[in-house]
């Protein structure tokens, strides 16, 4: 099964936000939007990272809870952003998201235009899935027999 497909079935809306944003506006947003992860873009409109609940908990562990008001989006997020292309299987994905201990992959197209956006539950979930339907495929085949 291929990224394509999980985004088929999820939908693609990715929720973002700038760059500028204090920590205090992600935070919220994280909760409003009930995700784990927010795609930021720079002035200019390009990636420019992902910020995630656990760049909100490192910073406000390092920094205490000033860091919400005081600290803004593009201080705290993961700049090295690792993606994902369409045609990728979730194996792929998911091998990717264990190397590099990531739980979003920013889905983006040849030119590195955002997509879309899956978390490792979602690649877990299709991949539970395809191998229940797997099982399911082989024990009727052997009760056929």
């Amino acid at each position: 099964m291929l990224i394509a497909q999980v985004l088929r079935e999820k939908g693609a809306a990715v929720h973002t936000l700038p760059a500028a944003a204090t920590l205090e506006e992600a935070a919220k947003q994280l909760v409003d939007r009930r995700v784990g992860a927010l795609v930021v873009f720079d002035d200019n409109g390009a990636l420019a990272g992902v910020f995630s609940e656990r760049d909100l908990a490192r910073e406000v562990a390092r920094r205490g809870c000033a860091a919400l008001s005081e600290t803004s989006v593009s201080d705290a997020m993961t700049r090295n952003v690792i993606t994902a292309h369409m045609d990728e299987s979730i194996d792929e994905g998911l091998a990717r998201m264990t190397d590099r201990r990531v739980r979003h992959l920013p889905v983006v197209d040849a030119e590195g235009a955002l997509i879309g956006i899956v978390s490792i539950g979602d690649l877990v979930k299709h991949r539970i899935a395809a191998a229940e339907a797997e099982a399911a495929a082989m024990q009727a085949y052997i009760t056929a027999h």
